[in-house]
């Protein structure tokens, strides 16, 4: 899952995007609205969480300018507590929450598991390849019938592999997903993660479901063949 924080209260967008990323959340932050909507536009992102107070454009202005668009990325609005911005009119702009200022980080993540669980869904809530089950919603994997504990990160790798199961994903495709546009570190980080996996996906259950496909990326299958 991707999120978009834009807030320009950066020592709390840069906390708030610590903790979401141990939750298993790529997250990119943008600290005005004129940089926040070009992100909103140019990227794919699960869930955007707004502020109003916003420099170059509000809040209020980012969110209708998306909602014009077309774009229904669910979006939760931060607003002032003093009431100075009405959550109503955020809603009423096409906003799909709010929270006011200040706020429970816990609450934080709540209203954001509520949004992600509302969204159309295009597919099974519940993923399935073979015996292998993976549950988004209650962060569940289990391969015919056991259950298997996967790190926040190795969990976001399998389900960003799973949603495409039966084709190649990039590593580069990986990292945009499941880490965020502004990592910099050893791409080769993507590696580690599928090893992880292949040794408590594969290995215990002598599968070999996640293929890898040098230059080219990993496919996930029910039972993958050979390394190509």
């Amino acid at each position: 899952m991707r999120l978009l924080i834009v807030e320009d209260e950066k020592r709390l967008a840069t906390a708030l995007a610590r903790g979401l990323a141990a939750e298993g959340y790529a997250v990119d932050l943008a600290h005005d609205g004129v940089s926040g909507l070009r992100l909103a536009r140019e990227q794919g992102y699960d869930l955007i969480v707004l502020d109003i107070m916003l420099p170059g454009l509000n809040g209020y202005r980012v969110c209708g300018q998306l909602r014009a668009a077309g774009d229904t990325t669910p979006i939760l609005m931060l607003t002032a507590k003093d009431g100075e911005y009405d959550e109503a009119e955020g809603l009423d702009t096409g906003a799909d929450d709010y929270l006011t200022k200040p706020f429970s980080y816990v609450v934080l993540k709540a209203r954001i598991r509520a949004l992600l669980r509302r969204r159309p869904q295009t597919g099974p809530q519940v993923l399935r390849i073979g015996d292998l089950t993976v549950d988004p919603a209650a962060r569940r994997v289990d391969r015919g019938g056991v259950d298997i504990a996967l790190t926040t990160k190795e969990f976001a790798v399998l389900e960003h592999l799973v949603r495409h199961a039966g084709r190649v994903v990039s590593k580069a495709d990986i990292l945009a997903h499941v880490w965020d546009f502004a990592y910099d570190g050893d791409p080769n980080i993507v590696e580690v993660y599928v090893s992880a996996l292949r040794r408590k996906l594969d290995v215990p259950f002598d599968r070999r479901s996640i293929t890898t496909l040098r230059g080219a990326g990993y496919r996930l299958e029910a039972d993958g063949g050979r390394d190509a």
